[in-house]
């Protein structure tokens, strides 16, 4: 294996590389969210950089790259090991790695890459089976306060392992329409369809759910959670995705129609805690889940202003390869898309207002496809039960859902195939594509 040998492990600007014993960082990969982001904070600086690395193998080496770092005496843990690959970080114990097969990408720690020898680099020599070692980063959902500054959250963080849950900035209370359905579904023209998703797996990787939520009742669900906590959902951003994208065709009373996919098969990840934060890692592993169950639709409304990364790039071409689809918000920053969707193989969605011009807070640069994402009703947790919030998180389940329909339109609509006729069918916008990609979504 050609890795550089000998040296501490390098990285770029402000990383979170500490001696051993320093912080959970650099002992087992099971630290948890929360354990990572107070010991960010004790190093100081303003770095989204948790102090553990991607390990990304290159494509279709994932075994010989999994046998690579086993080579070098790891003690790894693999997902395989877990009914359905559901496997929590939290659940390695005390191993230094843990592998996802599905993705080809392990999440291994600082101390471990030094005490074996290896240190990070850009890109790997040519027979070697890893692509490149990266930097994990922390994610959030899309409007968390974690997003208005790293080291301004010390307080919100404190906060949140009392059990407060934080709402997104960009909530506002707002009279849900009363009659018909949203003004999103109606503008992606989701009403007249005769689709509704049966038979199709959609993964929503997110806060979780409320699975007490009485529109739901009934619904099959598969569940798992990816952060050391219930799946129930104390947030509230995960409820309200599952809500736009999987919801009731006909809720109780004068509630108007707020899902899209409302006969799909709901598979919920939670992939962010009740603060609305997580890890690289933690999302990794809610992907390599979803993909190894065969959900045809991946919905992410949660990310960070990170760089694009190998490790998700890996995941968006296993997953196309599988015949899923992963899709993403670009984000509120009104900056450049990004991570996860800034990967090539994750299709970016940006948010429109009820006017369809681009929603001011809605990034930019790399997007493939637009949907409704300013003042969105939907589900919330009980006893609100809804709620009206803005974000490119309301507008990728707009997506999420369409895709369902459009996926149970034939057997052979996955993966690509399923992208390029979301963007194919799309309600051309008077906007430029680096705005709105394709345009506006719509329903078959």
């Amino acid at each position: 294996m050609a890795i550089r040998r000998g040296r501490r492990p390098q990285t770029r600007r402000g990383a979170a590389t500490t001696p051993t014993g320093d912080t959970p960082s650099s002992a087992a990969v099971s630290a948890s969210a929360e354990q990572l982001l107070l010991a960010a904070l004790e190093r100081g600086g303003d770095t989204l950089e948790t102090g553990r690395y991607l390990v990304t193998y290159r494509e279709g080496m994932a075994e010989e790259g999994a046998k690579a770092l086993k080579a070098q005496d790891f003690r790894m843990a693999d997902a395989r090991d877990f009914a359905g690959q559901a496997v929590a970080l939290e659940d390695a114990g005390d191993a230094e790695a843990l592998n996802f097969p599905e993705i080809g990408v392990a999440v291994v720690t600082a101390a471990a890459l030094q005490a074996h020898g290896m240190s990070t680099f850009e890109a790997a020599a040519s027979d070697s089976p890893i692509e490149v070692i990266e930097p994990e980063y922390f994610v959030f959902a899309e409007g968390s306060d974690y997003m208005r500054g790293f080291l301004a959250a010390a307080n919100t963080i404190a906060r949140d392992l009392k059990g407060a849950p934080v709402p997104g900035e960009d909530e506002e209370e707002i009279e849900p329409e009363v009659l018909g359905a949203t003004w999103g579904l109606i503008r992606c023209r989701v009403p007249p369809s005769t689709r509704s998703g049966v038979g199709i797996r959609v993964a929503v990787l997110d806060t979780g759910m409320d699975l007490g939520h009485p529109d739901f009742a009934g619904r099959p669900m598969t569940t798992q959670t990816f952060v050391g906590q219930p799946v129930q959902d104390l947030h509230g951003h995960g409820t309200h995705c599952i809500g736009t994208a999987c919801g009731p065709k006909s809720p109780p009373g004068a509630t108007p129609r707020y899902g899209v996919a409302y006969a799909s098969r709901i598979f919920v990840g939670k992939v962010l805690t009740n603060s609305g934060g997580g890890t690289g890692a933690g999302v990794l592993a809610g992907m390599n889940w979803a993909i190894a169950n065969r959900c045809a639709v991946i919905s992410m409304s949660l990310g960070s202003q990170s760089p694009v990364q190998a490790a998700y790039t890996a995941a968006g071409q296993a997953a196309l390869s599988a015949g899923c689809l992963i899709i993403a918000a670009a984000g509120n920053a009104a900056s450049q898309t990004g991570a996860p969707a800034n990967s090539p193989t994750i299709m970016s969605v940006a948010s429109l207002d009820p006017t369809l011009v681009p929603s001011s807070f809605s990034n930019f640069g790399k997007i493939e496809i637009a949907a409704p994402g300013r003042d969105v009703f939907s589900s919330w947790p009980r006893p609100t039960r809804y709620r009206t919030i803005s974000g490119t998180s309301m507008a990728c389940p707009h997506v999420a859902g369409c895709a369902a329909l459009w996926a149970q339109t034939s057997a052979s609509m996955r993966g690509a195939t399923l992208w390029r006729k979301l963007q194919a069918t799309a309600r051309r916008l008077p906007f430029p594509g680096s705005r709105v990609g394709a345009g506006l979504v719509q329903a078959p």
